[in-house]
């Protein structure tokens, strides 16, 4: 599994080098469109980088507002599976007291099996 991974890792590394080989040229990123940033007074706002390494940050902002959107999408599931826990752990104690109370006596076999 361990040199599945590192292949994987390694095709993806080499995509992304011939991606930033292939895409050295200089663009313009622009904060603001033109006449917005000079009816603001914004100045220039131009930022020269090479291509590839917009492509990376739009991919990078990408994944990073993915995994935000899925982890408070899956709140309400870890909030009442939290709660169910406890209610388990709750009921489970109540039992345990519930035994006691009744002077049940134990077979030492099942003690042992629960135990495990």
């Amino acid at each position: 599994m361990r040199i599945i991974r590192y292949g994987f890792l390694f095709i993806v590394g080499l995509a992304l080098i011939t991606l930033a080989l292939a895409n050295r040229g200089s663009v313009e990123l622009r904060l603001l469109p033109e006449g917005l940033a000079h009816s603001l007074s914004f100045g220039a706002g131009v930022l020269q980088l090479p291509l590839f390494l917009v492509i990376l940050f739009g991919i990078l902002i990408g994944l990073v507002l993915g995994f935000l959107w899925e982890y408070f999408r899956e709140y309400g599931f870890r909030a009442e599976l939290s709660q169910r826990r406890s209610e388990v752990k709750r009921l489970e104690r109540e039992i345990k007291q519930a035994k006691e109370d009744a002077g049940e006596e134990r077979d030492e076999i099942l003690e042992l099996l629960e135990k495990s």
